[in-house]
Order: C-alpha cells, then sequence, then structure tokens
C-alpha cells in the first residue's frame, strides 16, 4: 500500500475536487521548486501530475489543478524541491549488499580504520557477530594504505596472529585488490611457485618469491571462490531488499550492478521474478562471459522485465590510480609496490582482445561499458573503437560506449570521446577522497585534469557521474559537492578549472544518466509522458550556498508513482 506523507510533506486527499474525469490524475504536485532538468539551464513548473506512473502533466498549478478529480493525492511540498529522481550511472549493488555481512574497513569518515591493528579489531568484531566457526572465511571491504598510520598495504603476517586458521580477505577500497593472510594463501593454492597472472601481480616478500599477501587485480582471480561462495538464496534476497533500501534513501530511482558475474545472475532474476527490485536494477554482466552471452540469445539486451535490464557487456581494462595500479603512460611519481623501475601500471588485456570484444559487441548491438582509469588504458578503448567500426564498415551507430572513471584523461581524449560518441562517467568523489594522494602521485598537472566535467560539458558530450558504491557512499548530494566545490580532504581545490554549476552537476545525475542508458524517452527530466521517477529534497541545491550541497537531505523517492522511501520524522 502507498504511504501517505502526511508527517513530512503536507499530503491532503481531497475528494472530487475538480470533478470526476477520466484523465484524473492519481497524484498532483505543487508548493515547491519543481525543477524539470529539461535543458541546458534551469526550467521550473509550479506543478506536476502522475498517473498510472507516468507523469501526466506539468505546468502552472491552476492548470494542473484542473487534472484532480475523486481519490487524486494532492502532495503539498511546503517549500521543498522535486526533482527526477538520480539515476545511478555507475556502481555494484550486490557489492553494497555483500559489504552488510562484511567488515567496514573504511578510514574515517566513512569507517573507523586509522591503522592495521583497526583492521584486526574490526575483523575480530565480524568474526564475533557472524558467531563464525575458526575455519569460516571472513571478508572486510574498505581498507585504504594511504590512511593507515603505517602508510603501507597488510600482510599475511598482520593477520595471522589473531586468525592462525580462518581465511582472512582484506578487499582493497577500490576493489583491484586485496590482502589474503596465510590461511587463504592456501585456500587459493598460492605459493611461491604460483606465477603472477596475465594482468595481475602477486606481491613477494622482499628478497623471496614467497607471497606477502597483497593481490593485484587479476590476482585476484584465485580468491575468487572464496569472496562469491554461495549463500542460501533467501539470505542473498534479505540482503539485496537491504541494499535497494540504502538506494532509495539517497534518491535513486535507477540502480545498477557494474561488473555481474554468472553466478549472481540467477540472485537478479529471482528478485526481478519475486517483485523485490523495488526501482530499476541496470546489469552489466562481466566480459568473461561475453562469448557465451553475446549474439547467442541466453539474453534480452536492453529491455527491462520487472525493473531489470541488462544493458552491455562491462569490461575492467586496469586497475585504480590510488591503488596505483591504473594503466598511464607517464610514470607514477611514487613509491608502486612490486614495481621498480617505469612504473606505469598495467592493463588487463591485450589489444588484439579489446579489439574482438568491441567487435562482437558492435556486431550484435549490445552496448559496451569499460572501467578505465588509467590515460593509456583509455587510448586502448579509442583504439578498439576505431578497429570495430572498420572491421564492420565504418557504421558509425549510435553506441554510446561507456569510459567508466576517465579519470587520468587527457584534453585530447575528451576531444576523442566527442569525435566517436563515447560517453564518460566521471567519479568526481576522487577528488575529495584521494585527490591528495594524487597530487603526490601524478602531479599537479594530471590530477588538476582528473574528472574534466566541466570541459566535457563544454564540448557537448553527455557525461554522468557516479559513486563507485561500496567504494564511496551512495549520497548524491555528497556526489554533487564533490562535482562542484572539487575540495581535497585538506582543504585544496583540486581543477579550479573543472568545478560545474549546481545544475551541471545535476544533469550527470539525472538527464546525462537517462542518455548513458538510452533511457532519455522514458526519464532524467519531468517531462509528460515520461515515468514519474521522483526525489524530494529538503532544499533546492541551485539556492543554496555550494558548500552546503552536501547537507541537502533526501525526503522521499517515488518511483512510477509509488512512494519507496520517506524519510522517518525527525531524522
Amino acid at each position: 500500500m502507498m504511504r501517505r506523507w502526511s508527517l513530512v510533506l503536507g499530503v491532503v486527499l481531497l475528494a472530487g475536487c475538480g470533478g470526476a474525469s477520466k484523465r484524473a490524475a492519481d497524484s498532483v504536485y505543487f508548493g515547491g521548486d519543481i525543477l524539470t532538468m529539461a535543458g541546458d539551464s534551469a526550467s521550473y513548473v509550479e506543478a506536476l501530475a502522475v498517473k498510472d506512473g507516468r507523469i501526466l502533466a506539468t505546468g502552472t498549478k491552476a492548470d494542473v489543478m484542473k487534472l484532480v478529480g475523486k481519490g487524486t493525492r494532492q502532495v503539498d511540498l511546503a517549500g521543498r524541491t522535486l526533482l527526477p529522481g538520480f539515476i545511478d550511472a555507475h556502481s555494484h549493488i550486490l557489492n553494497v549488499a555483500d559489504g552488510l555481512v562484511q567488515a567496514n574497513l573504511n578510514p574515517p569518515p566513512v569507517g573507523k580504520v586509522e591503522r592495521i591493528a583497526d583492521i584486526v579489531t574490526q575483523m575480530q568484531a565480524l568474526k564475533a557477530s557472524l558467531g563464525a566457526s575458526d575455519t569460516t572465511v571472513l571478508i572486510g571491504q574498505g581498507y585504504d594504505q594511504s590512511f593507515l598510520a603505517e602508510k603501507r598495504h597488510p600482510t599475511a603476517a598482520d593477520l595471522d596472529a589473531a586468525f592462525p586458521t580462518n581465511p582472512v580477505i582484506l578487499l582493497h577500497v577500490s576493489g583491484h585488490m586485496l590482502v589474503a593472510n596465510s590461511a587463504a594463501l592456501r585456500l587459493g593454492g598460492i605459493t611461491a611457485a604460483t606465477k603472477d597472472p596475465e594482468g595481475g601481480t602477486i606481491i613477494r616478500k622482499h628478497g623471496s618469491r614467497e607471497p606477502e599477501g597483497l593481490l593485484q587485480e587479476t590476482g585476484m582471480y584465485f580468491l575468487k571462490d572464496a569472496i562469491k561462495a554461495p549463500r542460501a538464496i533467501e539470505v542473498d534476497l534479505d540482503l539485496l531488499k537491504r541494499a535497494l533500501a540504502q538506494y532509495t534513501e539517497n534518491g535513486y530511482t535507477t540502480a545498477q550492478e557494474g561488473m555481474l558475474f554468472e553466478e549472481k545472475r540467477p540472485l537478479l532474476e529471482r528478485a526481478a521474478k519475486d517483485s523485490v527490485l523495488t526501482i530499476d536494477v541496470v546489469a552489466l554482466p562481466s566480459y568473461v562471459h561475453a562469448k557465451e552471452l553475446v549474439g547467442t540469445g541466453a539474453l534480452p539486451w536492453g529491455t527491462y522485465s520487472n525493473h531489470l535490464k541488462y544493458a552491455g557487456i562491462k569490461l575492467a581494462l586496469d586497475g585504480s590510480p590510488q591503488g596505483k595500479t591504473a594503466y598511464l603512460t607517464s610514470p607514477y611519481l611514487t613509491p608502486v609496490p612490486g614495481c621498480t623501475h617505469d612504473c606505469r601500471g598495467f592493463p588487463t588485456m591485450g589489444q588484439a582482445d579489446v579489439n574482438a570484444l568491441f567487435t562482437l559487441c558492435y556486431r550484435n548491438h549490445v552496448q559496451l561499458y569499460s572501467h578505465c582509469n588509467g590515460d593509456a588504458a583509455i587510448d586502448m578503448m579509442i583504439a578498439a573503437h576505431q578497429a570495430a567500426e572498420k572491421a564492420l564498415g565504418g557504421a558509425h551507430a549510435d553506441r554510446r560506449t561507456v569510459i567508466i572513471h576517465s579519470q587520468v584523461i587527457r584534453p585530447d581524449q575528451v576531444q576523442a570521446y566527442r569525435t566517436f560518441g563515447l560517453v564518460p562517467s566521471y567519479f568526481s568523489n576522487h577528488t575529495y577522497y584521494w585527490g591528495d594522494e594524487h597530487l603526490a602521485n601524478l602531479g599537479p598537472e594530471r590530477a588538476a585534469f582528473i574528472s574534466p566535467l566541466k570541459s566535457t560539458l563544454a564540448l557537448g558530450v553527455r557525461a554522468t557521474n557516479h559513486t563507485d558504491a561500496s567504494v564511496t557512499p551512495l549520497d548524491p548530494m555528497f556526489l554533487l559537492w564533490t562535482s562542484v566545490n572539487r575540495l581535497t580532504r585538506t582543504g585544496k581545490v583540486l581543477g579550479p578549472d573543472e568545478r560545474v554549476s549546481p545544475y551541471q552537476g545535476l544533469l550527470a545525475l539525472t538527464s546525462n544518466g537517462a542518455y548513458e542508458y538510452f533511457e532519455e524517452k522514458t526519464k532524467g527530466t519531468l517531462e509528460a509522458g515520461k515515468l514519474a521517477d521522483l526525489v524530494v529534497l529538503d532544499r533546492n541545491p541551485l539556492k543554496v550556498d555550494p558548500m552546503a550541497i552536501k547537507d541537502i537531505r533526501i525526503m522521499a523517492t517515488v518511483k512510477e508513482g509509488h512512494d519507496v522511501y520517506t524519510r522517518p520524522e525527525g531524522r
């Protein structure tokens, strides 16, 4: 049953106002700023009507109130602001769900870990909270060596005394490396004789071949089965429900699973079948399954079924800049674990394999998404796009290939995005969480151009912005704040020329997000005929001090006319 906002937004149910009509609205909204997000500058309407899950009309209050009929719900915004629901351009909803049964190893302000001893404490607390045995695999996520007092990655030796028999796995905040204790190394069959996999590294103890505990990129795959160990479907469904609640509490009406492995596909399909998905979930199957899924009829690409859509194949081409595994054309300026010379990170695939994947997807009209953090990886993507177009006769179709993160990028590459119709999805939270590290690791020129949203929009390229949750919190107002202010943790402005206006920042979270998914005809703006995907904010981001944007609260989230979140009174 649809919840009433009587305590939050002053809903009044009036019977018969305006008379009965076949076009009578289910709901009307008025009494606050209704920001449509249609166009390149802010435009407002006085009222909005919803019927059968879609926007019936927008306009003056006098005109929209003519659509009120018997039983129409009238929502007085009481000075609050109505926007299109936020569209998650990139995150990992299943990782968010998994995180609910994993230790939070993030540094402040996201977590409490400041030293390696805190990691041990958090893992011990996890074991106790789970009532785990002495052989249960224990997983924590979010550690960041940059913010540990020791300024280094943990090692197996740091964990072994507290966990001699439990396999312990610490997932790096970037998601591109992990630390395993000795029991976990044994579980993965990793020894001194184990060779580094293509596109990955096993960090060794100094002066020997013995693994130290740190596994980078594809080196993580040795422990994939332990990390993705199956649970009862009922447990997974409950965790997914709780993760969905986090998205709706943050105003999202569309979420993403940004790297779907086959073993998790039945979970999403069961969730869709059982009507668990309260909002749209866009799933991107991993490139490792591309040959099984693309061109075989195995999946219905590009269409929703009970709020689940398989949008395209996801490729991960390099690592993270703060983890110093992003693939660069010029070296990092600070020491890199496991590297002594010309340390530029590395790709996870060769160019020929990337070209083949592009050609496969383009031939079968399947959208392609790729994680690319470094400019050398971006060069590979641009080259693969050109090679695939040439192989297919230079059709130049509307591919909307999405380059996720696009962080250590060059101006000429932004121009190439415009030339080839590529869509960057930026990650402006990096300017806050790791901006100071980027200055040290990359130097001021490269660091200042991270997530160059303003330059990109100026070229007419429809860029998006994302949190990459669970890498950073889902909070869209903080994401907007970082794109507008670009402040680091220490208060430096990282790339002042790339600061955008609040409206431009909102475009990246709404209408441009719809464009990324080929959904601009149904989402992203408040226009008649589009889905009634809405979010209510306590203040208008365009009318507050830019530094106060991060303090704006989500008051309600509406998916296709149905309330999926209402902020509890007093929160």
